[in-house]
């Protein structure tokens, strides 16, 4: 949320998501940028095995709330481009899919955690969380062809989050983001 000033306000986070894959079901990963007014912005980029581009999207929105639970804010506000989301997120849509379903509660059970607003924005204007999760996806691919599955929990290294590469997880898989230097805009 921006104060009077136009930018961020100290326990104020704003978070940009995208998820995708490569295929519906397919090779999907996760992008999230996190900006806030201490500390550096923080971007993820996280593979997440063969998804759909739906759980994609919501995992993108759980990384968001852990990220911000840890940062310890206060309000949260969230782009996404996925308009089930942003809907299902603020009640005007029913999640009634099996697959959503528990992805939708945890994320609404977080939410309250923060003074929390989603939005939706257009494709075009998440290209940095779009680029962040197709490099997850990317990344992945090209170690599994070289490597013969490689497993990236056993390849990244882990350390609190908003130091460096950081993690921000409860129950998934290790996310790895990376500070502005490592994918520079």
């Amino acid at each position: 949320m921006l104060n009077e000033e136009g930018q961020v306000g100290m326990s104020d986070v704003v978070a940009y998501v995208d998820g995708g894959s490569l295929g519906n079901p397919g090779p999907s990963g996760i992008g999230v940028v996190l900006a806030r007014s201490e500390g550096p912005t923080i971007r993820i980029a996280k593979w997440i095995g063969r998804q759909d581009n739906n759980v994609a999207e919501y995992v993108a929105l759980l990384e968001a709330l852990q990220c911000a639970l840890i940062l310890k804010a206060v309000k949260l506000h969230v782009y996404s481009d996925s308009e089930v989301v942003v809907r299902q997120m603020n009640g005007e849509y029913i999640c009634r899919s099996p697959r959503l379903y528990s992805l939708h509660w945890i994320c609404r059970k977080l939410a309250r955690s923060f003074d929390f607003t989603i939005s939706h924005i257009r494709r075009e204007a998440n290209t940095e969380a779009n680029r962040l999760a197709n490099s997850a996806v990317r990344k992945n691919l090209s170690r599994r062809s070289s490597m013969h599955q490689i497993s990236l929990l056993a390849a990244e290294e882990i350390a609190p989050c908003g130091q460096g590469r950081t993690i921000c997880d409860l129950q998934l898989q290790t996310p790895v983001a990376y500070e502005d230097e490592r994918f520079p805009t």
